[in-house]
């Protein structure tokens, strides 16, 4: 009798060999996307238990335990043993996703890491738990893959390295130079199945978009679980946000007080200052129904996922199938406010001192950043006390030529920060704000030239190059005007929404948001030498505020 596996699997003699079988479930694009609502706990798939689970349905073949036991009596009748089973049912076998390549470049592939494993512990015959490994079973070819490039990977293990692969259908027959054929035709079949079907589901969910119609798995912040009645709670959080940025907090205080709230996202996670923004910048909290988009930059090899409303074939914007939590026009203002690049003071650091990162040497022009020390212990400081201190010079960072008191430094920063605001509170309360924003017209005429201009190139009445030199201007013209409607916008809100009372609530605050708003206010502070030990820091002290020529 030979000793070949692979022509022993064909007579199909499986006598005293080791089996594993690959059990994959048929859960492709379809049954992510059509899905509007959120799959329900089960006792056996319990949600919380880490594994991202999703609901069999008719489109499967078989489950995951009928898979594994017709394998094991397939193996077993011919005198074979199951040994190891490999499972991934949340993976794809068709839909491809942006990889980079060793070299740099990037490609889309179906990314299948327990497949290839499989593949891999049959070229050296041996199973993850170390017991000897002959042959790979499937349930049908459909179940081993729909991707070509795949299929080759396979018939690579049984051609070289003379490891059988089998189905328990007869669908699959990698062992013969005919079957090998029978099988790319097949998978090819499968593959363009499973591009028709993702193309329907596109289709489907333009209609639902269009429709106005909610989808997805995870309930919205500010959404009870139908994904269209308000969460009292949350939205009434999410308008004070709102308010709040107006009015000078950030998206990290924000975050920060919903933590301290013990206020959680819907997954029940704690928010940060990207978790605020993505919850702020979507077009649903202001009634809008929005898709997200991605867009891939091929000279960084990033992507990019921006959330935008879903526009009507008018240009004008779909209005959801739910409760909207603030007005149109807050959600542009404040997506005016965070929408722009990393605000002053948002961005993480570890820095422990409150004047870290914003405190420079004034003498000479030196221009080095102060760092904080602790006081040695032969100054008999209290417990905790330290110093601003300029580095020396062999650090090429500074001139060492400045120290100062870190505690009063920092309680005159604090009062720094305070005045700003509440001088800032003032002007606002000074300061009429027009009732009407007086560009309304402007900006509707340049829409209208647009469209008109649009429907003359369509209809060939006007040269393409005459057509282009208007749009260029014109749009530039309109993206003035909407700035200018957004920033009146924003003034009014500010004029009329109540101001961070900084003096009252800044106790309370923790760190990270004192942090905040010492970055947000104050560009720098030039700390000056001391003309006598034990004099006045305010004296030292020249603040230059941000905004500021």
């Amino acid at each position: 009798m030979t000793d070949d596996l692979v022509q022993r699997a064909h007579w199909g003699d499986l006598e005293e060999q080791n089996w594993a079988v690959l059990v994959r479930l048929s859960l492709e694009a379809e049954d992510e996307e059509l899905s509007a609502s959120s799959a329900r706990r089960t006792p056996d798939h319990p949600s919380d238990s880490g594994t991202k689970w999703r609901p069999a349905t008719g489109r499967d073949i078989k489950s995951r335990e009928e898979q594994e036991k017709d394998a094991r009596r397939f193996v077993e009748s011919r005198g074979g043993r199951h040994v190891y089973t490999y499972e991934k049912p949340d993976t794809s076998a068709w839909k491809r996703k942006r990889v980079r390549q060793p070299d740099g470049t990037v490609s889309y592939r179906v990314i299948r890491p327990v497949f290839e494993g499989a593949l891999e512990d049959l070229k050296r015959g041996t199973t993850p738990d170390g017991q000897r490994l002959d042959g790979l079973i499937v349930y049908d070819i459909d179940r081993l893959t729909r991707d070509n490039r795949h299929l080759e990977d396979a018939i690579e293990v049984v051609e070289n390295f003379r490891r059988p692969i089998i189905d328990i259908t007869g669908t699959l027959d990698l062992l013969t130079d005919n079957g090998r054929t029978v099988a790319r035709l097949l998978v090819t079949v499968a593959n363009k199945s499973s591009a028709d079907t993702a193309r329907r589901v596109r289709r489907k969910h333009q209609a639902l978009q269009q429709a106005g119609i909610p989808t997805g798995s995870t309930r919205p912040f500010g959404y009870k679980e139908d994904k269209r009645q308000l969460d009292p709670k949350e939205a009434a959080a999410l308008r004070k946000a709102v308010e709040r940025i107006l009015t000078g907090a950030s998206p990290r205080t924000i975050a920060a007080d919903w933590n301290k709230q013990g206020i959680t996202t819907t997954r029940g996670n704690k928010w940060s200052k990207e978790t605020v923004k993505q919850v702020l910048r979507n077009p649903r909290i202001c009634g809008y129904r929005s898709r997200k988009v991605r867009e891939f930059n091929p000279e960084t090899g990033t992507e990019s996922v921006r959330v935008e409303p879903v526009l009507d074939d008018d240009g004008e914007p779909v209005k959801g199938q739910w409760d909207a939590i603030i007005s149109v026009a807050d959600w542009e203002a404040v997506t005016e406010v965070i929408g722009k690049s990393p605000e002053p003071g948002d961005s993480y650091n570890a820095r422990k001192y409150l004047g870290t990162g914003t405190l420079r040497c004034d003498k000479n022009g030196c221009g080095g950043r102060l760092r904080a020390m602790k006081a040695p212990a032969s100054r008999n400081k209290p417990e905790g006390f330290f110093y601003y201190t300029c580095p020396d010079k062999r650090s090429s960072y500074g001139c060492g030529g400045v120290r100062i008191s870190g505690p009063e430094t920092d309680r005159a920063l604090k009062m720094l920060v305070i005045a700003k605001y509440e001088e800032e509170a003032q002007e606002r309360e000074a300061t009429s704000v027009p009732e009407e924003w007086d560009g309304e017209e402007e900006l509707a005429r340049i829409r209208e030239d647009i469209a008109d201009w649009t429907e003359q190139r369509e209809q060939r009445l006007v040269s393409k190059e005459r057509f282009f030199a208007f749009l260029a201007k014109a749009e530039t013209t309109e993206r003035r005007l909407v700035n200018e409607r957004n920033e009146w916008r924003r003034r009014v809100l500010r004029a009329t929404g109540q101001p961070v009372d900084l003096r009252r609530v800044w106790d309370d605050l923790d760190f990270v948001e004192q942090r905040a708003y010492v970055e947000k206010t104050l560009l720098t502070v030039l700390v000056s030498p001391a003309v006598r030990p034990g004099g006045p820091v305010w004296n030292r002290l020249t603040p230059i505020y941000r905004g500021e020529d």
